[in-house]
């Protein structure tokens, strides 16, 4: 595999500190976004992203702002680097912060889907195989009980307690939650999907089914507290304030419309230009 340019500063641009964690993080994954280097020639006006000096092609990734230089090239694809219409700029700043974030919680619902799925099928499966599992489970637990010393019976306490339970329950019963589980487990793989996607939809979807769920979390927590119902309730909080003041739900903070004008202010040429490290070039005219 061959060896990426090292990222340097091109003659005349200043040092910037800023953080640009993400942006890293995603250069560092899918490598830098460059243009122009397949051009012949460069432009006075490409100068915000490429520029030559000391017969030295320096180019500027699109998305973290590193100058990188390249030799040009032997064979040009093309005369001069695209116009600035014809480039799609990859996102940085907050956008691409919330995108890791939004893919973070996706992830968490997408395995929450995984389990709910099996376990819907699960009760699916044994509400139509209990009356030929149910002599064959009885056996086992008088196996089990007698082996321990403990008292025969179909009585017992925890897990097989549940499992006695379930082969008490009434059919519908059992297809009952396993319906309900399914839509569950429906409702949180769409909300992964929305929100691997960025859609808007998506994160009020998110909010609401999982402030819903806090009250029975909380009420668990009357109950026996552990370390697992402690770090889901906290995990859920915390994706409640991220979605509410983070993403401005409901008009918060400004809405929708402070959302845009955030994603705005982040991307898009003027974005760009904003963080230009010396004179800025004069924009190429289309001929």
């Amino acid at each position: 595999m061959a060896d990426e340019p090292e990222t340097v500063h091109a003659p005349g641009v200043r040092r910037r500190k800023r953080k640009l964690w993400y942006e890293l993080i995603e250069c560092g994954l899918h490598g830098h976004r460059l243009e122009g280097t397949d051009a012949a020639r460069v432009r006075p006006g490409d100068a915000l992203f490429v520029r030559e000096a000391d017969g030295v092609r320096w180019h500027r990734c699109l998305r973290c702002d590193a100058w990188l230089p390249l030799p040009p090239p032997e064979s040009p694809g093309r005369e001069t680097p695209p116009e600035r219409e014809a480039i799609e700029l990859p996102l940085r700043g907050r956008p691409l912060r919330d995108r890791y974030v939004l893919r973070l919680i996706a992830i968490d619902r997408m395995v929450h889907f995984v389990v709910l799925a099996v376990l819907a099928v699960a009760v699916f499966v044994f509400a139509g195989e209990r009356a030929r599992l149910k002599d064959p489970f009885y056996r086992v637990v008088d196996a089990l009980q007698n082996g321990v010393g403990g008292p025969s019976g179909r009585s017992g306490h925890g897990l097989l307690g549940e499992l006695d339970k379930a082969f008490k329950a009434h059919t519908s019963t059992l297809w009952l939650i396993g319906l309900v589980i399914a839509v569950y487990a429906v409702l949180e793989g769409v909300e992964a999907v929305g929100l691997w996607r960025a859609r808007r939809w998506a994160e009020y979807l998110t909010f609401v089914a999982t402030t819903v769920l806090l009250v029975p979390e909380v009420w668990e927590l009357t109950g026996r507290i552990s370390a697992t119902k402690i770090l889901t309730l906290v995990i859920n909080l915390a994706v409640v304030v991220y979605l509410l003041f983070a993403k401005r739900l409901f008009g918060l903070r400004g809405g929708g419309r402070a959302e845009e004008a955030v994603r705005a202010h982040d991307t898009g040429w003027h974005a760009l230009e904003r963080v230009y490290p010396g004179p800025r070039p004069a924009r190429p005219h289309a001929p």
